[in-house]
């Protein structure tokens, strides 16, 4: 049976024991918060207050902690993110070929700034600082539960047309 936490006022119904060997394997070890709190992004995409107080509850580590240093570290999510996550690379070959239009062409495009995500859940918008493909710059990655696509040489052009196949292709739309 899948545990659930239970807090003052409600019971969430995120499934808790997919986190549960790691608590088992790091929980009392001195050092691991960084690993709890990766593993738990993995695998619920962000690290939500139930999240943060079932591992609390488990290692022992006050909220408190747990919110500093996931608050600390760029690379942690307290907020869910689309299902596409677009990173865009703000490196300095990308820079110099572009990135910034490109990033505008998006922003505008979805109606979205970085970290954030759109109205229907579908993309959130993070710039990042190096994706280390120079060589296709400007560069985008797009991260899905299924994995990551890599898409290089871009334009202001490319990448709306690649967006509005992302979204045609999650909608079931076919393109003639």
């Amino acid at each position: 049976m899948a545990e659930k936490l239970k807090t003052s006022e409600t019971e969430t119904d995120q499934d808790f024991t997919l986190l549960a060997p790691t608590l088992e394997k790091y929980a009392s070890v001195p050092g691991s918060l960084i690993t709890i709190l990766q593993k738990a992004q993995d695998i619920y995409g962000y690290l939500s207050q139930e999240a943060i107080m079932y591992i609390s509850k488990k290692t022992g580590i006050l909220p408190a902690k747990i919110y500093g240093v996931a608050t600390f570290y760029a690379q942690f999510r307290l907020e869910p993110i689309g299902k596409h996550l677009l990173m865009m690379c703000q490196g300095t070959a990308c820079h110099v070929n572009g990135a910034d239009r490109v990033i505008e062409a998006v922003s505008e495009h979805l109606g979205i700034e970085d970290g954030e995500t759109t109205d229907d859940g579908v993309f959130t918008l993070n710039h990042v600082a190096c994706l280390g493909c120079c060589s296709l710059a400007p560069v985008m990655m797009v991260k899905t539960a299924d994995g990551e696509e890599t898409y290089g040489n871009l334009t202001k052009d490319s990448v709306v047309q690649i967006l509005d196949e992302i979204r045609a292709n999650d909608s079931g739309e076919v393109k003639a």
